[in-house]
């Protein structure tokens, strides 16, 4: 990755506009607007993400159902009380938007279409479990800072060899984890004993590199300064 590619949070993936748009929020007059970005796996599944997008970013851009894009943006996170509790809900935060200018550019972007990297603080203690089938997994929970005293709170997962490393991981590690994201969906009962199904997001890493030469419990410097339009 480089330098740009380096702050702290960062996301890039390329996919299907997969719904309409709809209104988000706005703030200081600047609008922004909710989709869904179908992005393929190796595999024939696919990832359906929530994404968040300023209304001065797609003036030029064909956001039309079925229309292949490419997203640099951030994973970021915020609280939205619901059934008489705070929730966390997760978004990725576009930063820049293209349209591939052909088809072998298309199948270029294509090659690497779901990638994140997180620079941050394991804010809860890890839960390491085994699935049916035997796979070692551990769930972690991480800070990553931004500007103006933010931050976001990001599910991640861990597998097989990962897994067993993450486990013995203390809270206020710090870690960088390279992965991407994915949506998963659950079963939730309810109190009616009636279930619903509900989709998780979060990051599956793919490599993660521990910083133990620092106080791993200090605030970490921003990286770059944001304009206050982007406090979401």
């Amino acid at each position: 990755m480089n330098d740009k590619q380096m702050q702290s949070n960062y996301v890039k993936i390329v996919g299907q506009i997969n719904s309409k748009l709809e209104f988000s929020h706005e703030v200081f007059g600047e609008k922004f607007y909710e989709f869904i970005l179908e992005v393929p796996r190796l595999s024939e599944a696919r990832d359906l993400l929530p994404v968040v997008i300023s209304e001065r970013l797609i003036n030029d851009i064909d956001m039309s159902i079925g229309s292949y894009i490419v997203i640099e943006g951030q994973f970021r996170s915020y609280n939205r009380y619901e059934d008489d509790s705070n929730k966390l809900i997760l978004r990725v935060f576009v930063r820049d938007i293209m349209l591939p200018d052909c088809d072998d550019e298309l199948e270029e972007f294509k090659r690497h279409p779901n990638e994140v990297f997180l620079n941050g603080y394991l804010c809860k203690e890890t839960k390491f479990r085994t699935t049916p089938f035997g796979r070692e997994i551990t769930d972690m929970l991480i800070a990553v800072n931004r500007s103006y005293n933010k931050s976001d709170y990001i599910p991640c997962i861990a597998w097989g060899r990962n897994a067993r490393y993450c486990e013995k991981l203390d809270v206020g590690d710090h870690i960088k984890i390279w992965g991407r994201i994915q949506s998963r969906k659950y079963q939730k009962k309810k109190e009616n004993e009636e279930y619903v199904t509900k989709t998780a997001y979060e990051v599956s890493i793919t490599k993660l590199e521990h910083l133990k030469d620092e106080n791993n419990r200090k605030k970490e410097n921003e990286d770059e300064e944001e304009d206050d339009s982007e406090q979401y």
